[in-house]
């Protein structure tokens, strides 16, 4: 019966704080390190990366890490790190610190940026908001001219699914690029992504044309098939709303914080101890 009592009051208890079983990560010494020990870890160190999407190794390391450092706190305390001065003093700093960055955070929550603001900076700034033109195109890569010349000739009579297909086949049985196996698919890309001399060549094509002169660069020769133009786009408004109302409400906070800067310092007395003088007036000037 005491048992069962002790075992209801512990899981009560986890309730309350909000804890399962399922987000202990793992206990040292009674003290539990838990997944959103982990997140915050996570955060400090991978902006925009969520513990849960790591794989079971990167978990396992983070974890490791948190464990030490829960043994590297309780080290610190038998030394009685926490008494001595140096704690004391850098404590107070953080407390500051901290202190500061909760009012940062708070002026910036208290932001607003209405939907028709968003709506009307994207429509003033649709420049900044274009995708530029993207070509989808695959390649044979060789070592010699006279090879890329050759298979120039095996498909220069070809046209639409006649000439892609046997250029994938010529691709996987011939380059000897990376891509080869994949039939020479190089995916999506804008320009300035590749180097010069292939950049050019892929678009000056047209859709389901090869280059009908073997492209030289520094990774050999190439003979190129334009598989599909992208023009330059803009992109929708529903995709970047969120990031512009961020960035507005960035600004807004900006201008705000100018503001209350210049308010408090208006308030206060401010005597600088060590601010530079201005030099003394030599009688050259008025």
């Amino acid at each position: 019966m005491k048992k069962v009592i002790k075992v209801s009051i512990v899981a009560a208890s986890m309730m309350l704080t909000g804890l399962i079983a399922s987000d202990v990560l793992a206990t040292v010494d009674g003290k539990n390190v838990t997944k959103q020990d982990a997140q915050l870890f996570v955060r400090a160190t991978a902006q925009g990366i969520n513990y849960e999407q790591l794989t079971p190794e990167q978990k396992k390391m983070i974890t490791d890490r948190l464990v030490e450092r829960v043994l590297f706190i309780e080290a610190a305390k038998k030394e009685g790190i926490e008494k001595t001065a140096g704690y004391k003093e850098n404590l107070e700093k953080l407390k500051d610190e901290l202190l500061v960055s909760l009012w940062m955070k708070a002026q910036m929550d208290n932001a607003l940026v209405s939907d028709s603001e968003a709506k009307e900076f994207y429509e003033s700034n649709k420049d900044k908001f274009k995708k530029p033109a993207t070509v989808h195109a695959r390649h044979i890569l060789v070592a010699d001219e006279e090879s890329a010349k050759e298979l120039i000739k095996q498909m220069k009579t070809l046209k639409g699914e006649a000439l892609k297909t046997k250029f994938i086949e010529l691709a996987k049985s011939k380059s000897t690029g990376p891509t080869g196996s994949k039939g020479g698919d190089l995916g999506e890309f804008a320009k300035g992504q590749m180097v010069p001399e292939f950049d050019e060549a892929v678009f000056k094509l047209k859709e389901g044309e090869i280059t009908v002169v073997p492209v030289k660069t520094q990774f050999g020769y190439h003979v190129i098939f334009l598989e599909k133009k992208n023009p330059e786009s803009l992109v929708p408004y529903a995709d970047v709303k969120n990031k512009i109302i961020q960035t507005l409400k960035q600004k807004q906070f900006q201008t705000k914080l100018a503001e209350v800067v210049k308010e408090l310092r208006s308030k206060a007395k401010i005597d600088y101890t060590d601010a530079p003088v201005a030099p003394e007036n030599n009688g050259t000037k008025k």
